[in-house]
């Protein structure tokens, strides 16, 4: 019996482990592709530039600022309304485009491309022996023989390009303070919350064999409003969560005690968002995929949230930004770039409000920079955006600001405002043996 089973796991391995390329294609990366796998070229019109190394620190730029603009002096080449989603309809996600036309005065300023993604130069070395090694296991559920950079540069299937998204480089660690807000029937309430992520898989010197399945570690702490200040949560993420589940405690400061929450993933709810955000949509995806079938839909240029530097700026109230039914159009960025595309179908056995998902990555930097969302019967009836900066002084490219839009309610939701808080220290002194339960309980007390 155990001989058959045996066979039958090898079986599936062999089928799954695909993701390795040869030495002629690995040694494209860095090539006529970008160290991540993006094409290095611009687009024939002209639109689209030449990938160049990535934006660099403007010379005012000190370390604690909020990132000044580097592209401030850009103009708007033209904007985008509900009149326009016709003519614009393959340049849009169809959640904006449903967005825009739910909301005439919403707009879309797009601005000229500019290729600011970048990466340590580990990342990319740790990339290309990626390239080499990296394969799938456990039916896509987890991955080996990558650490680090980004697994699958030269994706083969939409499998592989989502787990490029979950595994992009985000820092070492990272200490910040932010808020997000829920607009419910055009009331906006803010939660600021005290947030620490300590990677593993990105880290310097990490290696496969050192990883031992784990991805993160995460931690917050409510500080307003006064009802749930000192409400906190702990989150243990490994990197395969079907192998191992995804483990979180929250801290109640009501009663003083903490708890195992039963599950933190998939179409669980996040504490404090008033039902309006599953678990999985934080970073736009994350999580095991194993409930999905993911299919890679080819490449497209589209129109999508970029360079978003001014929103991002210090002192800009949040009233200012989070509007009654939308972000403020006229502080929000869009670019011209070249995106893959994926498609996310819930597996039969299994249930979620989004039952089918349209993703758009970022060549460029493998951030998932929009998503639309359908219901059972393929009802569009979300969107989300992603709204990334370049943090040039690691460097990383990621989001300053997230949200998610329920289409038919016209509620929505927003993470990340921090325009009135300390800027992002990615050099905070964490240790794994901060991410605990016991470590919730003595904070507590």
């Amino acid at each position: 019996m155990y001989r058959k089973f045996a066979v039958a796991v090898l079986a599936v391995i062999a089928v799954e482990a695909q993701a390795k390329v040869d030495n002629v294609q690995a040694a494209r990366l860095g090539a006529d592709l970008t160290p991540l796998g993006a094409e290095r070229a611009g687009n024939a019109a002209g639109t689209i530039p030449a990938w160049t190394g990535g934006v660099t620190a403007p010379a005012e730029y000190r370390e604690g600022m909020h990132h000044p603009d580097p592209y401030a002096d850009d103009a708007v080449l033209y904007h985008i309304t509900h009149e326009h989603t016709e003519q614009n309809a393959s340049l849009l996600p169809d959640g904006l485009r449903d967005l825009l036309e739910r909301h005439p005065d919403y707009y879309l300023r797009v601005f000229p491309t500019r290729r600011s993604a970048s990466a340590p130069q580990r990342i990319y070395d740790a990339t290309l022996q990626n390239a080499l090694n990296a394969e799938l296991v456990e039916n896509g559920n987890g991955i080996t023989g990558a650490a680090a950079g980004v697994p699958f540069p030269i994706p083969q299937n939409g499998t592989e390009a989502i787990w490029n998204h979950i595994l992009h480089y985000r820092g070492d660690q990272n200490h910040f303070i932010n808020h997000q807000a829920v607009v419910i029937n055009g009331n906006v309430n803010l939660i600021r919350r005290d947030r620490q992520i300590y990677y593993v898989y990105g880290r310097e010197g990490m290696t496969p064999d050192k990883l031992d399945n784990t991805l993160l570690h995460y931690k917050y702490t409510v500080t307003a409003p006064a009802r749930l200040a000192g409400t906190s949560l702990v989150v243990q993420d490994p990197l395969d969560q079907v192998f191992t589940t995804r483990k979180a405690w929250r801290y109640s400061s009501d009663n003083r005690r903490v708890r195992r929450l039963p599950s933190l993933a998939y179409d669980s709810l996040q504490p404090d968002t008033s039902g309006l955000a599953t678990a999985d949509v934080v970073d736009s995806y994350n999580g095991a995929p194993d409930r999905y079938e993911w299919t890679l839909a080819g490449k497209r240029e589209m129109l999508v949230p970029y360079n978003s530097y001014a929103v991002h700026q210090q002192g800009i109230p949040y009233n200012q930004i989070v509007q009654a039914k939308t972000l403020n159009p006229e502080l929000l960025r869009y670019e011209l770039h070249r995106i893959w595309v994926v498609d996310a179908n819930l597996r039969y056995g299994y249930t979620h409000p989004y039952v089918v998902r349209r993703f758009y990555i970022d060549e460029d930097s493998w951030q998932i920079l929009a998503v639309d969302l359908r219901d059972k019967n393929g009802e569009l009836i979300g969107l989300q955006e992603s709204h990334p900066i370049n943090y040039y002084d690691v460097p990383m490219f990621g989001s300053t600001l997230e949200t998610l839009y329920h289409l038919k309610s016209g509620n929505y939701f927003a993470d990340g405002l921090d325009n009135n808080e300390p800027m992002y220290n990615f050099k905070a002194n964490l240790n794994p043996r901060d991410f605990s339960p016991q470590a919730l309980r003595r904070e507590g007390n």
